[in-house]
């Protein structure tokens, strides 16, 4: 762990973390049983976000290099990403201007997905390709979400309800799509279904994949109701962070090599990130709009 591109995103994460439980220990004190996660929903994207933005400064070669050629100061826009993902986290965790915040990780996902993302797949024709677009557009569709809810305590509520009704949707449509592929590839490992397969001693991964895809899929349609969409978003909230506990901290701690950890690494906070970002939504849908 000393290696810096595997201490910093740890360090940034979980810090994040620390710093949103110690905010809202009240709210927690408060919120009863499987509430309190909804009460950690920004807590726990802010860390996922903080992890990402530490690797912005240690994997910066790398990071550069997925930005499209043509543009111009690749090396700089990496930093300055790192930045942005920086500043989002701390104000999610320290709920200043998260209404701002929220709203700006939003364009700037929608602006990843058009100018990276669906290039790409348009290009690869691949599922892994449109799966990674579809992951991050829902991304930004929770913070979209979260901004609608902080507006609402604004008194905008015409703003709130659009962001707020679209947020859901777009993620409703994500955990519909993430469940049908998953259980088409059920060997793959659940959360997001990209190429990584599920560890060899995990028994009957399989019906592991199915299993969880048939969640997301049932939690993904009843998203789409108004009614239900807190409840089911909440429980694919609680799903997907027993996968990371059973299936991705593991693959941390048993990795072999520098690479391995780092393939691990993200596919723990990009879970949580998914977890974080249903969470969101299940707090858009908990409370009715001030009018």
């Amino acid at each position: 762990m000393g290696t810096p591109y595997l201490f910093w995103p740890w360090c940034s994460g979980l810090l994040a973390v620390v710093i949103g439980v110690i905010v809202a220990r009240r709210d927690l004190n408060e919120a009863a049983g499987l509430e309190k996660l909804v009460v950690l929903g920004p807590v726990l994207f802010a860390g996922a976000v903080a992890a990402f933005a530490a690797e912005h400064f240690t994997l910066t070669s790398f990071v550069r290099d997925d930005i499209p050629s043509w543009m111009p100061g690749r090396l700089f826009l990496a930093y300055f990403v790192g930045v942005a993902l920086y500043a989002t986290a701390l104000s999610f965790v320290t709920r200043q201007h998260v209404w701002l915040s929220a709203n700006l990780f939003a364009l700037m996902l929608l602006i990843f997905v058009v100018v990276m993302h669906v290039p790409n797949a348009l290009r690869t024709v691949d599922r892994i390709t449109w799966t990674v677009a579809l992951r991050d557009f829902s991304f930004g569709a929770g913070a979209l979400a979260l901004a609608g809810v902080e507006m609402n305590h604004r008194g905008r509520v015409t703003s709130a309800s659009w962001r707020m009704t679209l947020g859901r949707v777009v993620v409703a449509m994500a955990s519909v799509v993430f469940g049908v592929l998953q259980i088409l590839h059920p060997l793959h490992a659940p959360g997001v279904p990209l190429q990584k397969l599920t560890p060899a001693w995990i028994p009957a991964p399989a019906v592991l994949g199915v299993g969880f895809g048939t969640i997301q899929l049932i939690a993904g349609a009843f998203m789409f109701v108004p009614g239900r969409a807190r409840t089911v978003a909440l429980w694919l909230g609680v799903a997907l962070l027993v996968v990371v506990a059973v299936v991705y901290l593991p693959l941390v701690v048993t990795a072999t090599d520098n690479g391995a950890r780092v393939e691990a690494e993200n596919y723990v906070w990009d879970t949580v990130l998914v977890a974080g970002t249903v969470l969101l939504v299940a707090r858009a849908a908990r409370g009715k709009l001030e009018v």
